[in-house]
């Protein structure tokens, strides 16, 4: 990793330090943390630590962007190290390891997951594992890689529409396209319609290879009431998917 690729963090880590362990909302959304606004449709972009890019993962998570909680346990997590010698790259590690769909929604994701039977073409008992002693073979992104606001509160990808938005768009064109050329052999797995509809973007426009995308995964979030019924629709589909492409892989070393 070279120094550039964590310019970002540099940029903020002593800010994000100086911040009380037992800091509030109002500490982390405000000017000094602030990459990009727009006030027509309402939305702001913050930084948060999530630069990190697990470039030896075998499987690619995608979300539509952090939310406060992934937010705050970034921050969180970059508050602790203080006063330790950890290096810029393992304490990005461990924000990703750290905050990455935590909650309720990992618990959801890991069930889905076990349940197409992706744990056991990575050889584990459970996908729980990918956020614990194998993490090395996962890497946890969003399509939008910092956290986003509408009104005040998490931006869900679908108002505005992130592919009519210049502001969200050049986020997803120039940082998270980017990000998916070091992970070219790796299988995508979207989470939700949105995020799907952005790869698919990418496709389209040439920026992304087709082909490693498990498609019809729904978004695991608790409020997703329809993520059952999408999930046994599409299940069929998405074991085949996950089947070819990981005797492509074998057959390929």
């Amino acid at each position: 990793m070279t120094i550039a690729k964590y310019a970002k963090f540099q940029q903020y880590k002593e800010s994000i330090q100086s911040i009380s362990s037992s800091y509030t909302d109002e500490s982390l959304i405000n000017e000094a943390f602030l990459l990009d606004r727009d006030d027509k449709k309402k939305l702001e972009i913050y930084y948060a630590p999530f630069e990190y890019v697990n470039e030896q993962a075998k499987v690619v998570i995608v979300g539509i962007t952090p939310g406060m909680h992934q937010m705050k346990k970034s921050f969180s997590t970059v508050i602790d190290v203080v006063g330790t010698e950890i290096d810029d790259e393992e304490i990005l590690r461990q924000v990703k390891n750290n905050s990455s769909f935590e909650g309720t929604m990992r618990k959801n994701l890991i069930k889905m997951l076990d349940e197409l039977g992706l744990n056991g073409h990575l050889g584990l008992s459970t996908s729980l594992e990918l956020f614990e002693e194998a993490s090395h073979l996962v890497h946890t992104t969003s399509v939008l890689a910092y956290p986003v606001f509408h009104n005040g509160k998490n931006y869900s990808g679908s108002s505005p529409n992130l592919l009519k938005n210049e502001t969200l768009k050049k986020y997803l064109t120039e940082n998270f396209a980017i990000e998916l050329e070091t992970l070219s052999d790796a299988l995508i797995i979207p989470l939700g319609v949105n995020v799907s509809n952005a790869l698919n973007y990418l496709v389209d426009q040439g920026l992304v290879a087709s082909g490693n995308t498990l498609s019809g995964f729904p978004h695991p979030s608790g409020g997703n009431g329809h993520r059952h019924k999408q999930f046994a629709e599409n299940k069929d589909a998405m074991e085949e998917k996950l089947n070819d492409h990981f005797q492509h892989v074998t057959a390929a070393k």
